[in-house]
């Protein structure tokens, strides 16, 4: 019998997000992002990029978009099989494979084009590791927030949508 997916509840501004974390096909990056919801990393930052047709992202910045100090980089396991598709959870990295710490992605929309396509760098893909179980409606209404650019970043939410707690569900 296998365990059950570890499960964490985001508390935003916006409303109540439950994500299941897929910890069989991504063991690195889920206790990677366990560690942070367990120190209160997340408590506080915002969703400092939102893209209606893309998705919302969070977990690095605070209100003033300063970036927060995140732990060292992790391996990508975007090679995992699964598909950024609506609802599902991937990390945010740089141009550089294996460079993901705390930032992580909601897909509002099918982004099959982010899926592992190769080994080369530009093909590698983002690491897909939960997906929304309950609050689809708030990730909807974090999406249609109004954005602009503020402070050298662009697709930033006028009004602050933040993090207030991000907790795992026992």
């Amino acid at each position: 019998m296998s365990e059950q997916n570890p499960q964490v509840m985001l508390e935003t501004s916006k409303g109540s997000i439950k994500i299941e974390l897929f910890k069989d096909k991504a063991p690195i990056t889920v206790k990677n992002f366990l560690t942070y919801v367990k120190e209160g990393y997340y408590d506080g930052l915002i969703f400092h990029r939102v893209i209606r047709e893309f998705m919302v992202q969070g977990g690095g910045l605070d209100e003033n978009l300063v970036q927060k100090k995140p732990k060292f980089a992790i391996k990508n396991e975007a090679a995992n099989g699964l598909s950024n598709k609506r609802g599902t959870l991937a990390m945010a990295r740089t141009a550089v494979v294996d460079s993901a710490t705390s930032q992580f992605f909601i897909n509002v929309v099918d982004n099959v084009f982010l899926d592992h396509q190769g080994k080369q760098q530009d093909r590698y893909g983002y690491c897909v590791f939960g997906h929304v179980l309950e609050g689809m409606e708030v990730v909807d209404e974090i999406r249609a927030v109004k954005t602009g650019t503020r402070n050298g970043h662009s697709d930033v939410p006028v009004e602050p949508v933040f993090i207030t707690s991000a907790k795992v569900v026992e």
